[in-house]
């Protein structure tokens, strides 16, 4: 796959469009030679993107859309996802490991993408609506703290 190349998918706020974005993840976590380990891990962060920009940024309104936009690098994969909702504070959501929280049937999208990307920043686009900007180095690349 050549460096630095971008895939940008823009899709409707219809959970059947997450299915398209992960079989772009696959093909490129593939293509760039990650693990299995990794590749499953980067997918899953991807896909509790996309589901809350659609579910929760969004709030599924079929004429919203989302932006997905695949940065391929030598060492690195970032990924940027943009919902057209009215952003949020990511510092207010409840902690998904409190035991009160543990039962809940939703709320650890953000925690897995933490947990399985090296970086997770949120931001607010210049337009309207929140990024998620994903990255994951290859374990070689990986930069140290």
């Amino acid at each position: 796959m050549p460096i630095n190349e971008t895939i940008e998918l823009s899709i409707d706020s219809n959970l059947e469009f997450v299915e398209m974005v992960a079989s772009v993840t696959k093909s490129v976590t593939s293509k760039m030679g990650f693990d299995e380990d990794d590749a499953s891990w980067i997918e899953l962060a991807i896909h509790e993107a996309v589901i809350n920009a659609i579910t929760h940024g969004n709030k599924s309104a079929a004429d919203k859309q989302v932006d997905v936009r695949f940065v391929i690098e030598l060492d690195s994969l970032t990924v940027h996802v943009r919902d057209r909702g009215e952003g949020f504070d990511p510092t207010t959501l409840p902690n998904p490991l409190d035991p009160d929280n543990l039962l809940n049937p939703s709320g650890r999208g953000i925690f897995y993408m933490r947990t399985f990307m090296d970086e997770v920043e949120y931001s607010t686009h210049t337009e309207g609506g929140s990024v998620v900007r994903l990255t994951k180095y290859k374990r070689s690349s990986k930069p140290q703290n």
